[in-house]
């Protein structure tokens, strides 16, 4: 036990002197007063560049492949979409054309109107997918294998190895120049001296070279990386944005016409003109008052109003009045047999007294509208 524990005394102490040596080589001169052993301030500059570009193409590299990820990701939920939105597309274009109902086709037309358009919609998803797998997933998975950044990443490693080399080489070189002063004089210890003393100059060399090779290297993929990953990041922008762009124009036109199919359904039946109604009464028009004439007798002195047409009427004669829904009409007579007088626009004729309704209150704007 005794001599196990002297034993364990002398490493702790020789391990010691090793960590004392390269603290005071990385310090103040080295051992001795000599110079540096592994490193001067030009290489650790170089070595703290090349830590910072490995950090950084490392994550990089980890970002892109983020990037990759969460496309495929989008990829396989949107072809899944596409799967599920087709078929409601073609339920919807099937019952628009095998309608059965008895009310009028109304909803069939609809539904065809959406199968149509949730087809545009999905096919616009599929070139959405397919630009985001083309143009975005494929280049970055490409740099990620890809050589250059491997090939930088391995010239790193061979420098952070010949470092660590020549670090303990300098710690060997320390014990050498400790044994020699120890023992002067002493022929082999100089000579395994200056012969650890070269072998640190070539590793201290080749630490040198590997290392410029390294960081030219590592900085010329960081910089690829970023103008790659900010490329493609504008590319899946730009296709998104091309694509909603295209989807909402799509639901613009479909919106409209769905919309225009319900009011169809919730619009009041037109009023049934009927087909013996005699034609209006001739009128003419004396020192711009017009004067109507009786028809069979029939006649009504109502005084003025005001109307609003419900329904549109198209005028089939001189003396009919054409109206729009929504225009306002002074009515200055109303004959018995369904036909009114009045004035709408600046033009007056006769129109069917059932397309407009009575207002007894009108904005003043809608009522300058009338001459």
């Amino acid at each position: 036990m005794d001599a196990i524990r002297k034993h364990a005394s002398r490493l702790r102490e020789q391990v010691a002197r090793q960590q004392q040596a390269v603290l005071k080589q990385f310090g103040a001169g080295g051992i001795g007063g000599s110079d540096n052993l592994v490193t001067d301030e030009a290489e650790l500059v170089q070595h703290q560049k090349l830590e910072k570009l490995y950090i950084s193409t490392r994550a990089g590299k980890h970002y892109q492949r983020d990037i990759v990820r969460g496309v495929e990701g989008y990829i396989v939920i949107g072809s899944k979409q596409v799967e599920v939105g087709t078929k409601l597309s073609e339920d919807s274009r099937k019952y628009g054309a095998e309608n059965t109902c008895t009310n009028g086709s109304t909803l069939s037309r609809a539904s065809l109107s959406y199968g149509r358009a949730r087809a545009q919609m999905e096919k616009e998803l599929g070139t959405l997918l397919k630009a985001l797998g083309t143009q975005v997933a494929e280049p970055l998975r490409a740099m990620v294998m890809g050589a250059p950044l491997e090939d930088a990443r391995h010239l790193a490693q061979r420098y952070d190895r010949v470092r660590q080399e020549a670090e303990a080489q300098a710690i060997e070189v320390s014990r050498r120049q400790a044994k020699v002063r120890e023992t002067p004089g002493n022929s082999v210890d100089v000579m395994k001296l200056e012969a650890s003393e070269a072998k640190l100059q070539d590793l201290k060399s080749n630490m040198g070279i590997l290392g410029k090779e390294a960081a030219a290297a590592m900085a010329a993929v960081e910089a690829q990386q970023q103008r790659l990953t900010l490329q493609r990041l504008i590319a899946m922008v730009e296709a998104e944005r091309t694509y909603h762009q295209r989807i909402l124009q799509i639901l613009d036109q479909l919106e409209g016409e769905m919309v225009s199919e319900r009011q169809r359904i919730e619009a009041p039946p037109s009023p049934i003109v009927d087909n013996s109604m005699p034609p209006p009464p001739p009128y003419e028009e004396v020192n711009g008052i017009y004067a109507s004439h009786t028809h069979n007798g029939l006649s009504d002195g109502m005084s003025y109003f005001l109307g609003e047409a419900m329904f549109t009427y198209q005028a089939v004669s001189d003396v009919e009045l054409s109206l729009s829904i929504g225009d306002y009409v002074v009515v200055r007579k109303v004959a018995n047999n369904g036909w009114a007088e009045g004035e709408c626009k600046g033009k007056a004729g006769w129109f069917p007294f059932g397309y407009i309704e009575r207002r007894e209150r009108v904005l003043a704007s809608k009522v300058a509208e009338v001459f």
